[in-house]
């Protein structure tokens, strides 16, 4: 059976109240039930304590001593709740009675030695029964019998047993409708939420769920709710401009590259015309396969998990390693690159990622600086984690450019460098990179006098 969630928060708060409800009208009824025989055999003792005092032992019977006086007082006296007394041997055998029992005889309950209360009755009436042990010497001689009509207290009990039967359902039902109320009256923000959020479409991720009123564990789901529509809206803007950003890069040298084959073909060339077109074409070709290449990357970055893998490598490792591969650019430029490792010990790093990260930073020092500029790259030890500190004094950033440069395809000053290849991918890698791995790279610039790149990595997998 389905049932909305109000009704299953009425259901379960109803079943744990039955429960609850069902133990408290237990235990009423057990006391007053047990008050109620408490009270009548502290009557039945009373008055059977009472009466042993006005016996007569013999050594063949046992006799009331005072019979006609107490005839008299039958007649004299109203008794609301009379008390019946009966003496008998120990086989049973009736010596003497109370005159109200008249021709009825008390049942017996056999030879016991010790006080017994128990339950009867006289003529279809229920009465309450004490009967005690008569010993003369030692010797148990007979027993009196005493009883009180029981049937009031039966009433009572039984009444409070119906008026709590009754009310049960009663209560149950009642707190179901209420609880109900309450519930539905509570999940409001709840309804609130699926309206809102099914209203929220990928072309309209602008609204928000309105938070509530209280700031109690609604309004903590909402608030999550809305930063998690704030992370989407942002990563679909991303992605679009993503999009837009790469469809206008690959379109470029595919429209250089059918402008340069329609001019070729309008009439006969000669062959160094169609060799210096077709090596332009090709320069453009290696343009669109270093962005699909790049974009690939970034695209195995979040979704490859042999990625992920922790395969470790030196820091200090991956510099010289890096440095070492891209020595003919640095030869060539004439670049002075010096290295200032101040640990003593191996600081081991995500091979790939920290590679991926520490090379386009390091190619981008190198495209940018001209020549006979220097480059430092520092390594050390902070907290718990290491830093890498690449600095050049190369052509540097505009203040104002420093926010865009983690954004796909951008290029600070792009027209004024036309002779530097780039893609505008490189840091946008490098962000993703450092994303996956907790680390935090961090860019200061001064235009015209150089870059300083700060890479953070936080959680180091090993000291060695």
């Amino acid at each position: 059976m389905n049932l909305s969630f109000r009704k299953r928060i009425a259901t379960h708060f109803m079943l744990a109240t039955a429960l609850i409800i069902l133990l408290v009208f237990g235990t009423v009824y057990f006391i007053v039930r047990q008050t109620v025989y408490h009270n009548l055999d502290s009557d039945l003792s009373y008055e059977t304590g009472k009466h042993l005092n006005e016996i007569r032992i013999t050594e063949n019977a046992i006799h009331f001593k005072n019979m006609d006086e107490w005839k008299e007082s039958e007649h004299r006296e109203v008794h609301f709740n009379p008390v019946f007394i009966q003496l008998v041997s120990r086989s049973g055998h009736v010596w003497d009675k109370s005159p109200n029992l008249k021709e009825r005889q008390l049942q017996f309950k056999g030879d016991y030695m010790t006080e017994n209360h128990f339950n009867s009755s006289l003529e279809n009436r229920n009465i309450r029964q004490l009967q005690i042990p008569i010993k003369q010497h030692g010797k148990v001689k007979g027993y009196i019998v005493a009883a009180m009509s029981l049937e009031a207290s039966l009433m009572v009990l039984n009444n409070l047993g119906f008026i709590l039967v009754v009310l049960y359902p009663i209560i149950l039902l009642g707190l179901f409708f209420i609880t109900s109320f309450l519930a539905g009256r509570s999940i409001i923000p709840v309804v609130n939420i699926s309206k809102t959020t099914n209203r929220i479409t990928r072309n309209n991720l602008n609204e928000r769920v309105t938070l509530p009123s209280s700031k109690d564990e609604l309004y903590v789901l909402t608030d999550s709710i809305n930063s998690l529509l704030e992370r989407i809206q942002d990563a679909m803007q991303r992605e679009q401009q993503f999009t837009s950003d790469a469809s206008h890069e690959l379109r470029t040298p595919l429209s250089v590259l059918r402008g340069t084959l329609e001019v070729l073909i309008r009439k006969p060339r000669t062959q160094e015309e169609y060799e210096t077109k077709i090596q332009y074409s090709l320069l453009e070709i290696d343009r669109m396969a270093n962005i699909i290449d790049q974009l690939l990357m970034i695209a195995r970055s979040e979704s490859n998990p042999e990625l992920t893998t922790t395969s470790s490598a030196s820091l200090t490792d991956l510099v010289h390693e890096i440095l070492n591969r891209r020595n003919p650019e640095i030869t060539t430029g004439k670049l002075n690159v010096t290295t200032d490792f101040q640990c003593n010990e191996a600081i081991e790093v995500h091979r790939f990622y920290a590679h991926l990260i520490i090379d386009n930073i390091i190619g981008n020092a190198i495209k940018y600086s001209p020549e006979l500029s220097r480059i430092t790259i520092s390594v050390f030890l902070k907290d718990e984690g290491a830093r890498c500190v690449i600095s050049d004094t190369g052509i540097g950033i505009k203040q104002e450019d420093l926010p865009k440069l983690f954004h796909p395809f951008f290029r600070s000053d792009a027209l004024d460098h036309k002779n530097i290849e780039g893609t505008g991918l490189g840091l946008s890698i490098v962000q993703k990179a450092a994303t996956s791995i907790n680390a935090n790279v961090s860019v200061s610039s001064e235009f015209g006098k150089g870059t300083t790149v700060t890479i953070d990595f936080k959680e180091i997998l090993r000291r060695s």
